[in-house]
């Protein structure tokens, strides 16, 4: 340490002239620089660790262990201390000290990256590849997928994930011959949700969670489709099919001028993954019902979709809910993942017009739309479609009650909502 200002400045200037050489690549001016900045303060850390390092560069692991074991006492709270240690006892040989090493600089910081991978190499070199890749996956975790990562961390990060690839799958197949005689012995059950959570334990599958972008109503379960059984009404509908099929030809007979595009941000909002798909005609709608209101020329044009939606258990909200529409997809075009408003409520879509190449994913369940069966879904968990195919696709769309929210609930939902909307200045017509 220095004593008096005059020390100090002159100091600083040696710093800044070592790591400008050291920036600029000149290795042995930056060695040269940093020996002077020890000749001035003898427990300067950054001075010891960096010729600590150079002495490593140049084959002098002793003399590079006796520097850096100088900067550990000096900076104690440096990770990158001890992880420099780490590489000199790796050139020594000496695994026990290295391994400590490293378990000293992750015990200063768990998240330092450069620690992390450096102590999954070790465990792959020291013949521990399963544990390995348990770190890669650590580090995978910590900077995910489409990241803006430093040029030197590409190719670790692409070994990571090679690595943990190469171990998902060996855990799967062990854990496919481990399990096999147990699920064999449950012939008749569904085993669809187990197989997704051993999926989703190993890294096969995400999980998918209830995540609304208003309301999260606590409690219920996070179900992507729920069975048909449970809706009564739903044969009904199912079975009006091909009446409902007839009110849309005759629509599309007169062309689809008042179908409208179902994404319409106003000017000035960020879009992220709607950008395509805004004020776009690729994905449109023909709403018989909108924000709990009847828009009453489309009611006319199809009377009797519009009398079979008056008898099903529609979630009413007044100003806000229901709605239900036609929604027309176009060729080719996706409908990108994204979540609906609140999990209080579920959606129905009726398929009517279905070519093939279409799917519709909501959490790890893709299915194909059949005509005339229904599917009901939660759409607070991310849910994405696409048509694949060189025609459009049509299916009626409407939103019911969650049926596991009693009636009191329900009422509370809908003043909750009004409430809400009213706050922000939206005038909610109550007649």
């Amino acid at each position: 340490m220095t004593m008096n200002p005059a020390a100090d400045r002159k100091l600083g200037a040696l710093v800044e002239a070592a790591d400008r050489a050291m920036q600029a690549g000149r290795l042995e001016e930056a060695a040269r620089g940093w020996q002077s900045v020890l000749s001035l303060a003898p427990d300067h850390p950054r001075a010891l660790m960096h010729l600590g390092q150079d002495a490593l560069y140049r084959g002098q692991p002793q003399q590079a262990q006796q520097l850096l074991q100088q900067a550990a006492r000096a900076d104690p709270g440096n990770p990158a201390v001890p992880l420099n240690l780490s590489f000199v006892f790796r050139a020594l040989g000496d695994t026990a000290q290295e391994t400590d090493a490293l378990i000293r600089a992750l015990t200063i910081d768990p998240y330092f990256l450069p620690a992390l991978l450096a102590r999954a190499a070790l465990l792959e070199r020291t013949g521990n590849p399963r544990q390995a890749a348990k770190i890669y996956k650590d580090v995978l975790t910590i900077i995910p997928p489409g990241a803006r990562v430093e040029s030197w961390l590409t190719e670790p990060l692409a070994h990571a994930r090679a690595v943990v690839e190469s171990n998902r799958a060996a855990l799967a197949a062990h854990l496919k011959t481990r399990l096999e005689t147990s699920m064999a012995s449950h012939p008749e059950a569904d085993l669809s949700r187990f197989e997704e959570a051993r999926d989703v334990m190993i890294g096969a599958r995400k999980a998918f969670l209830s995540q609304p972008t208003l309301l999260h109503y606590p409690r219920l379960p996070a179900i992507p489709f729920y069975p048909r059984e449970e809706f009564p009404w739903l044969d009904a509908v199912e079975k009006a099919t091909p009446v409902i099929q007839q009110e849309l030809a005759a629509l599309l007979a007169a062309g689809e001028r008042d179908f409208s595009p179902y994404v319409d941000h106003p000017d000035g909002v960020p879009l992220n993954q709607w950008a395509d798909l805004n004020r776009s005609a690729d994905w449109s709608a023909y709403f018989l019902l909108k924000e709990g209101r009847r828009i009453a020329d489309h009611v006319r044009q199809c009377p009797k979709t519009a009398a079979l939606l008056q008898t099903l258990p529609l979630a009413q909200i007044q100003g806000i809910a229901p709605a239900a529409f036609f929604s027309l997809l176009k060729p080719r075009t996706l409908i990108p993942p994204h979540t609906g408003v609140t999990n209080t409520r579920l959606v129905v879509h009726i398929p009517l017009i279905v070519p093939e190449g279409c799917w519709f994913r909501v959490g790890n369940e893709k299915r194909e739309w059949r005509i005339g069966e229904a599917l009901i879904f939660d759409d607070s968990i991310e849910h994405e479609a696409w048509n694949g195919s060189d025609a459009p696709r049509y299916i009626l769309i409407f939103d019911i009650w969650n049926p596991l929210l009693s009636p009191a609930e329900r009422d509370l939902v809908s003043a909750l909502l009004v409430g809400f909307e009213e706050y922000y200045g939206r005038q909610i017509d109550q007649t």
